[in-house]
């Protein structure tokens, strides 16, 4: 693919987070007296959840922002490694590193949170800069995705392609003006992807795309 630099979106799409995501929302919720399933929430993987528990559940911005508080005090020691890179990944990340592209990262997590899970993992290594949300901002994915680039020099928007599963990296990635790849094996909804430019399936799949 001629294109020199990656983004890439995290939860979804670099590693599977929806176990840890989804069952701190679940507890986050009990405090509020909601009884939920897991398998309930897995549209939280991904968006920014303050918004998410105002728009999933009609709380209020304090509500919400007190449920993501609640939310952390799980995922924080628990949820954050109740997660692992999707197979194939890691090796994907060398190759394209080998070929020359220039990795990142543009994420709705937590800066920190995106930091120590990329370095659990060993794929910090990989990426030339990773941006995440702050704690209590309400940053889009076209705010994060925008920085992302100025911070990485891009001059050239057809230089650059986003990765992601879910619509908000598509809008995103609209929004600033470059390509998108939707991966299916993530979290978004399938009717959602075909937005973006190319679809695949399987990290496989991505790896004949952007090397082929």
């Amino acid at each position: 693919m001629n294109k020199k630099y990656i983004l890439f979106d995290l939860d979804g799409t670099l590693t599977d987070s929806g176990e840890g995501i989804t069952k701190s929302v679940v507890y986050a919720l009990e405090r509020f007296g909601i009884e939920e399933k897991s398998e309930n929430v897995k549209h939280f993987v991904g968006p920014p959840l303050k918004e998410n528990f105002m728009l999933t559940y009609n709380f209020t911005e304090e509500e919400a922002t007190k449920a993501v508080d609640i939310f952390r005090e799980r995922y924080a020691p628990i949820g954050i490694f109740e997660n692992r890179p999707y197979d194939g990944i890691k090796e994907l990340l060398k190759e394209l590193k080998e070929a020359g592209f220039i990795l990142l990262v543009a994420t709705s997590k937590p800066h920190a949170h995106a930091e120590t899970v990329l370095e659990k993992f060993e794929l910090y290594q990989y990426f030339d800069y990773v941006l995440g949300s702050e704690f209590h901002g309400s940053e889009c994915k076209t705010t994060i995705m925008k920085q992302v680039l100025e911070n990485a020099g891009v001059e050239n928007l057809e230089d650059a392609i986003m990765v992601g599963d879910t619509i908000f990296d598509i809008e995103g990635a609209r929004n600033v003006g470059i390509d998108v790849i939707a991966v299916e094996y993530g979290y978004g909804k399938k009717e959602d992807l075909k937005e973006a430019d190319f679809v695949v399936k399987t990290v496989n799949d991505l790896k004949n795309l952007l090397l082929g």
